[in-house]
């Protein structure tokens, strides 16, 4: 009796000495979110933030070995000011929300209306919570896929300037850019959506010119004409935007 006192006061010891949470390794399976649906999430960060974020994994997602494209979403300013549920709906979020079949892991986090996905702030956060991603879900780090609409496009500038390494593909839809960063982009292939219409034409026209002009060629423009600020319904809503992404993948 007093040996299998001593084996279990063992076993309790090293359940008590576990290290708790999630590490590289993929989370048991019954703490996973459901495949094939969009789940509401939180991601603290380093700074004791707390980001709110849906979380779409691919009905055939395997926690076990992934390697799926991974794809981080930026919403636009309307879609801060309300529930996590706003970010549906527009691009891969609503496409998740109506029951399609995406092909990807999207992640997409909710920005404070007090902020914008283009501060440093946002940045960092935004930093973290992908490769977070990454690490847990084991995505392609090659198939790493940026894309924003408005205040989310000028996010998706804003990522990509800075860390040009991370992502095989861009799209940045009717945002705002920095010239100046273009040669920090010129290697990442790059399709910018805009109206002729919308305010923000000329800057995005600006940025197409400045890729090109610093040696990319892998930058497409696609200006819709007699539209306004909405050019992502169009953008999302065109099948050869999705395979386009998703062909495109990093060398190294």
């Amino acid at each position: 009796m007093s040996r299998m006192r001593s084996l279990l006061m063992i076993v309790a010891v090293c359940c008590l000495t576990a290290p708790l949470g999630w590490t590289a390794d993929p989370p048991p399976a019954k703490q996973l979110p459901s495949a094939g649906k969009q789940t509401e999430m939180k991601f603290k960060t380093s700074d004791g933030a707390e980001v709110s974020y849906l979380l779409y994994l691919p009905s055939d997602f395997d926690a076990q070995r992934s390697g799926l494209p991974l794809v981080l979403f930026l919403h636009g300013r309307g879609e801060s000011n309300g529930p996590l549920s706003l970010v549906t709906m527009w691009g891969p979020p609503q496409m998740a929300a109506r029951g399609d079949k995406l092909p990807y892991i999207l992640v997409s986090p909710q920005c404070p209306k007090e902020d914008q996905w283009r501060s440093p702030t946002q940045q960092t956060r935004l930093g973290e919570l992908l490769e977070a991603m990454v690490e847990t879900y084991k995505a392609d780090r090659q198939r790493l896929y940026l894309t924003g609409l408005s205040m989310g496009g000028s996010g998706s500038w804003r990522m990509a300037a800075d860390h040009p390494e991370r992502f095989a593909a861009v799209i940045p839809i009717c945002g705002r850019g920095n010239v100046e960063d273009a040669v920090k982009m010129k290697n990442v292939p790059i399709w910018t959506w805009v109206g002729d219409q919308d305010g923000v034409y000329a800057d995005n026209v600006a940025m197409h010119a400045a890729l090109k002009a610093a040696g990319s060629q892998q930058a497409r423009l696609t200006a819709l004409e007699h539209v306004g600020h909405n050019s992502w319904s169009a953008a999302y809503g065109t099948p050869d935007l999705t395979n386009w992404m998703l062909a495109q993948k990093r060398s190294n």
